[in-house]
């Protein structure tokens, strides 16, 4: 399949927006699990992921610490 012009960039653009994408749903749902199970325990997770220990709630904690993992990735 070939490509021209836009539609090269439109083509690049829409895999990194899908890869980007894939890549945060597995990272928020291993997250998740870490942060539930550690509240099922009491534990102190939030130490754990950079990023979680200024957010109050789990959800918001669990996607801060993700945005601090993925802006790693290149």
């Amino acid at each position: 399949m070939t490509h021209s012009g836009s539609n090269l960039l439109d083509a690049i653009h829409g895999e990194r927006s899908w890869s980007f994408f894939a890549i945060f749903v597995v990272s928020f749902l291993v997250v998740l699990v870490l942060a539930v199970g550690g509240t099922a325990l009491g534990l102190s997770w939030r130490t754990w992921l950079p990023g979680a220990e200024t957010r109050g709630s789990l959800l918001g904690s669990v996607q801060a610490a993700v945005y601090s993992f993925m802006s790693f990735l290149p």
